[in-house]
């Protein structure tokens, strides 16, 4: 079949046309969703807690790493304890070459969290104010009270290229406590969103979501996590602007009893589209 000149340009354009058209384009502007879609940390520590269980090296840490990542996983987070009952300070050390993806270590910044962080110099760390014999995460900072010693330690990871995050609750005042630290995002403890979501999803978002506006006015990135899994992720995805990062690791590795982890991991990434 042969085409004249007109025919060949109009078939051209409208190629064009449909491309553009296909394409994420806002205010004449390309949107490149890849990079803008809220990424998933998988939290190992309960691998961790399973293999320290019974001694030995199943599961596999290490492997399991690499597997979430090779299911999709766009980050690993670890939360090394001082009692070291779930990930090992050693498990740090070992991951950090491994790992393709973010690599974030979470924790309470005493002097020897912050040498095994300068030393394993991750992409991220997410300071957090637990007590040493914490069950977990339960609070946030008090970013006023403590201001002077997260500015310091958040200076010293900022002189290091190390990315830093604050886990916080939804009071305002905190946030804008928060910035002025000097760090680089804050991560919102969804605890109290967790447990409201059933009750009254409106009204357990609406701190979360008017703290991430705050957030993204004072230019800190936003994070999230505790308690979020496959029932409430969506939603909160997609009521909290700017969302960058979610880090779950006990739901995740509960649902992939089931599901298996390949298949967990895949539906919690669906859930944040």
């Amino acid at each position: 079949m042969s085409y004249n000149s007109s025919e060949y340009m109009c078939i051209v354009q409208t190629g064009f046309i449909e491309l553009y058209r296909s394409l994420n384009f806002k205010n004449n502007t390309f949107v490149n969703t890849e990079t803008s879609m809220t990424k998933l940390s998988v939290n190992i520590n309960k691998i961790a807690t399973l293999r320290n269980s019974r001694g030995g090296n199943v599961p596999d840490l290490l492997k399991v790493a690499m597997d979430c990542e090779r299911f999709g996983a766009q980050g690993i987070t670890v939360h090394p304890r001082p009692d070291e009952r779930h990930i090992r300070y050693a498990d740090v050390l070992a991951l950090k070459p491994l790992v393709k993806t973010e690599f974030n270590i979470e924790g309470y910044p005493s002097d020897r969290f912050i040498e095994l962080a300068l030393k394993v110099k991750p992409d991220q760390v997410t300071l957090v104010p637990d007590a040493p014999n914490a069950l977990t995460s339960d609070a946030g900072w008090d970013t006023i009270r403590n201001h002077e010693l997260l500015k310091e330690i958040i200076n010293t990871f900022k002189k290091n290229k190390i990315r830093t995050s604050l886990f916080i609750d939804t009071d305002l005042k905190l946030i804008e406590a928060a910035a002025k630290t000097g760090t680089d995002r804050i991560e919102l403890y969804t605890e109290a969103y967790a447990r409201n979501f059933a009750g009254n999803k409106e009204a357990a978002i609406r701190s979360y979501t008017a703290a991430a506006d705050l957030a993204n006015t004072l230019n800190l990135g936003v994070n999230a996590g505790h308690d979020l899994n496959l029932q409430n992720l969506n939603y909160f995805a997609k009521n909290i602007p700017g969302l960058l990062e979610v880090s779950i690791g006990h739901a995740l590795i509960a649902d992939a009893l089931y599901l298996g982890l390949e298949n967990t991991i895949q539906l919690y990434l669906r859930a944040l589209k």
